[in-house]
């Protein structure tokens, strides 16, 4: 005997079902109860009721007195909210407007409709924006709908400098949790800090009075340390609020943070961190031609591949100098200072290698002269480790007798007490080169070299070349030197397999990379892994450049920013910025800068809109 049988499934049967008891509810056919809500009565089905909703099922049990009444008043609803979602139940459709998701939602959570109350925080999440978010954060935190909620939040916060200039009304009515979470954001863009402590004292005046527990969790979200200390006086008198002993220590120790002068950077803390995103590219200097630099600040986005300027500029015209960011502080050491003179009516350039370091806050948009370097380097590297920095090598030209001084010094600057140190001296004097750190230890590759020999102490050695670039041509060295630390030595490691000068390297997912440098004949790039010692060359670019500038963001893609290649035997300066994909070894332009820029310094910071 044959015993196999088949189940098949109808799609149109559920549908047809649905249509046929909505069929009968119009026609007032075999309804059993009636629904009644602000004096309106909608003629129901009970087994559909019961069968959709858990309230229904409850409401219509065994033991209930409700299982046989032929009316059931629902005074908690409004007409619109009930006939809505029983329009749903029959149909599957919700109709849901913004005037009316109010009420919608109230009868889709009172009788525990949960789909129609899942398509309602659809809605609200789709359709945020800068007019109802307020409004519907009131809304989700009502009916806790925490998936709209944090989207609403989300969207205040993004939103907070157009709300403050015209829904101030909408932000003093939000919820006290959306509030606070709005204050709790690490992005707000274009709002300052003071600002936002004012939005909190307006609020608590409005919505007062609070207990101490609360008004203390809202006002304890602000970072106090991002207000200038003249504000923050003005802030502490303010509102009963910022007397409390907790936010008066807060007050205590941001006053204390603006005293700390050099050491600043390292006493970071989430009450002195900016709101933005902490991957924006800060491009530092560099110009249309290598011989004008410019003292502008570009700021590249990723995320919407966009450039902006910083409203300060470089406090000097630089060349050849670094960049470095600690602490959400730019620093900006050493190089040469280009000025432009007029004399008998002549236009007039001199250069002098500098050894000053500036300290950019983008906190208040204000520049500050640290103490300079030992040693006056341009040409140099520098690298950070463990909020330490490194000034590496380089040369000077001294004014005297107009011949340059390669140095085979190093030093570091101690954040503490704000004081250049000397490091451990390299084998020889060497500038043009590149340095990465790894592993809480640094690499030096390439560059041009001075006499052999050892140095001792902070000498220098003194080499007559020019600066024709022309004299450098086929120079630079495939050397990588290694310094631990924790030692006081520079150690050899595995040469490149290249001769580089003025090149650049980059650490990413624990290898170091080397990229292209001057007057290279191949557009090869290559990486280095420090457990097995050994160089492996990567995929080449398809065009060549240098005097580029170059960051690692943290996926670990490297991005290159401008330059000058050679085109048709003249050198040009680019527009273009390369992505470089170090998992996928590809290489691919994203976008381009407004205009055409050689010699800039990269360094990656948080940077306020």
């Amino acid at each position: 005997m044959d015993t196999s049988y088949s189940v098949l499934y109808s799609s149109c049967h559920r549908t047809g079902l649905l249509s046929g008891f909505q069929r009968l509810r119009s026609q007032g056919k075999m309804c059993d109860v009636f629904l009644e809500a602000g004096g309106v009565s909608f003629p129901c089905h009970r087994a559909l009721l019961a069968s959709s909703s858990e309230y229904f099922w409850a409401l219509f049990g065994e033991t209930t007195a409700e299982r046989l009444a032929g009316s059931i008043s629902l005074p908690a609803l409004t007409p619109e909210g009930l006939d809505a979602i029983l329009d749903f139940l029959y149909s599957g459709w919700l109709s849901v407007s913004k005037s009316t998701l109010p009420v919608v939602l109230e009868a889709a959570r009172y009788l525990q409709v949960e789909p129609a109350v899942s398509i309602c925080e659809r809605f609200i999440t789709d359709g945020l924006n800068v007019e109802n978010c307020c409004c519907y954060a009131n809304l989700a935190d009502h009916h806790t709908l925490s998936d709209a909620l944090e989207a609403a939040n989300q969207t205040i916060a993004m939103e907070m400098g157009t709300l403050l200039k015209e829904g101030k009304d909408d932000l003093l009515g939000l919820n006290i949790q959306s509030l606070m979470a709005v204050l709790d954001a690490d992005e707000i863009p274009s709002v300052k800090e003071v600002e936002l402590i004012k939005l909190a004292l307006d609020w608590l005046t409005e919505n007062g009075p609070l207990s101490l527990l609360k008004s203390n969790l809202l006002l304890s979200r602000v970072r106090f340390g991002l207000v200038a200390p003249s504000d923050l006086n003005d802030l502490s008198h303010a509102h009963r609020a910022m007397a409390t002993p907790l936010i008066r220590s807060q007050l205590t120790r941001a006053l204390e943070y603006h005293r700390q002068g050099p050491a600043q950077p390292i006493k970071q803390s989430r009450q002195t961190t900016l709101r933005a995103s902490p991957n924006r590219v800060l491009l530092v200097g560099g110009g249309s031609s290598p011989d004008s630099p410019e003292q502008q600040l570009l700021v590249f986005d990723p995320r919407s591949r966009k450039f902006s300027s910083v409203s300060s500029c470089l406090p000097l015209r630089l060349r050849f100098h670094c960049v470095c960011s600690v602490g959400g502080f730019l620093f900006v050491i050493g190089g040469e200072e280009v000025k432009e003179g007029d004399e008998d009516g002549k236009k007039s350039v001199t250069v002098a290698t500098s050894k000053q370091v500036w300290r950019y806050d983008p906190r208040f948009d204000q520049w500050e002269k640290m103490e300079s370097m030992r040693e006056m380097r341009a040409q140099f590297s520098c690298s950070v480790v463990d909020d330490v920095i490194y000034a590496i090598g380089g040369r000077h030209t001294r004014p005297d007798t107009n011949t340059h001084a390669s140095l085979a010094s190093v030093e570091f600057y101690d954040l503490v007490t704000g004081k250049w140190r000397r490091g451990a001296t390299m084998p020889r004097p060497i500038y043009g080169h590149a340095s990465a750190a790894l592993n809480n230890s640094i690499y030096v590759s390439g560059g041009f070299p001075g006499n052999p020999g050892r140095i001792h102490g902070g000498s220098n050695q003194v080499d007559n070349h020019g600066d024709n670039e022309d004299d450098l041509r086929g120079r630079g060295c495939r050397e990588v030197l290694f310094w631990d630390l924790k030692g006081k030595v520079w150690e050899k490691r595995a040469s490149m397999s290249l001769a580089r000068f003025c090149h650049r390297m980059a650490t990413a997912n624990g290898h170091i990379y080397a990229l292209l440098g001057m007057y290279e004949p191949f557009c090869d790039i290559e990486q280095y892994d420090s457990q097995s010692d050994h160089w492996t060359r990567l995929r080449p670019l398809l065009v060549g450049s240098f005097n580029y500038g170059m960051v690692t963001m943290p996926s670990g893609n490297i991005l290159v920013f401008g330059g000058r290649r050679w085109s048709d035997g003249q050198e040009v300066v680019v527009k273009s910025v390369l992505e470089y994909d170090t998992k996928k070894d590809r290489w691919r332009e994203i976008c381009q800068l407004p205009r055409p820029l050689t010699g800039t310094e990269c360094t990656l910071m948080p940077l306020p809109d």
